[in-house]
């Protein structure tokens, strides 16, 4: 049987369904322990209990104030060194490594030392997330850059292209699908981030909520704290996913993405093909004019031998 992709959500959320009435079901015969696996009635309860007082707002924005900053400050950092890094070798000689060792160890162990350094506030998580996330944009920009098609480059070049048209139509262009098609990944990592320096050291924030419901073993608490962060960062995926379609609209089908950045050199030909333009009136009159003002009996003749070095002259004076 052939299955319609189109109601595929349809069937996902039927199975959801099935698979909460049969947690219900469990937990109401007494098959589970309410103490390590509560119903979802219980779940929801304590969701709509946080809403309805209104505590869970300073620590919803305590959370995403760090993580949505520190997420931006890393994309933002991480695309500028990586453009640099794949331009300038010496940056890269300088950069590569630092980057190589950063993403070798498990960056959330630099979250003690982020709150010894800069406190239990807000900036200690903004570090930790920067860091979490620069590290992945940068090799994500520096191996896109690196992989450009290097005749693209040597055909932006031979139209007139300086470094700055180099990076502005053909690297960025190329390298926006691998920044978009990461920056799900680099949301997982800022709120995992988030988790983690509020687990280590907080007064506020989703994380630690997480670690009060441990310490008092709630675990409707606990539950309905990871479906409150489960639901916000699929939300921030839809929009992540929106702007991957918006971006890159011109690579839908089965397009390269150095596809875009051949487009976007055609200003540099059309500047080229008017330069031309303008000059190629002035050479024809100077032509003219050497014809006319040459008598007759001055004019060298042409012999049958002569005749391909002539058309090879004025193939050479001809404006391409």
């Amino acid at each position: 049987m052939r299955l319609d992709p189109r109601y595929a959500w349809m069937r996902q959320l039927a199975a959801f369904a099935a698979l909460l009435a049969l947690w219900e079901a469990a937990a109401r015969a007494d098959m589970l322990n309410p103490m390590y696996a509560p119903s979802p009635s219980r779940v929801g309860a304590a969701l709509i209990d946080l809403f309805s007082d209104g505590r869970i707002w300073p620590h919803l924005e305590a959370t995403f104030s760090a993580a949505l900053g520190g997420l931006a400050l890393g994309i933002a950092v991480g695309i500028v060194l990586g453009v640099v890094a794949a331009l300038v070798p010496f940056i890269a000689e300088l950069l590569e490594p630092v980057m190589t060792v950063l993403n070798a160890i498990p960056r959330v162990i630099l979250a003690p030392l982020f709150v010894i350094w800069l406190g239990i506030g807000l900036a200690s998580k903004v570090a930790l997330f920067y860091i979490l996330v620069a590290v992945l944009i940068f090799f994500t920009v520096f191996t896109g850059i690196r992989q450009v098609d290097r005749r693209l480059v040597e055909r932006v070049i031979t139209l007139g292209g300086d470094r700055w048209a180099l990076v502005r139509h053909v690297y960025l262009p190329s390298v926006a699908s691998w920044v978009l098609g990461n920056l799900k990944i680099a949301v997982g990592f800022a709120f995992t981030g988030a988790c983690v320096g509020e687990f280590v050291a907080a007064t506020q924030g989703l994380g630690y909520l997480l670690s009060f419901a441990q310490s008092t073993y709630n675990a409707a608490l606990m539950f309905a704290l990871i479906l409150l962060i489960l639901v916000v960062v699929l939300v921030i995926f839809g929009i992540a996913g929106r702007l991957e379609k918006h971006v890159l609209r011109w690579n839908r089908g089965q397009q390269r993405p150095e596809d875009r950045s051949v487009r976007h050199t055609a200003w540099i030909a059309k500047r080229r093909r008017r330069r031309d333009r303008s000059t190629r009136p002035h050479q024809r009159a100077a032509a003219r004019g050497v014809g006319r003002h040459c008598p007759v009996d001055e004019r060298p003749s042409i012999g049958a031998g002569d005749e391909g070095d002539l058309r090879a002259l004025s193939g050479a004076h001809r404006p391409a």
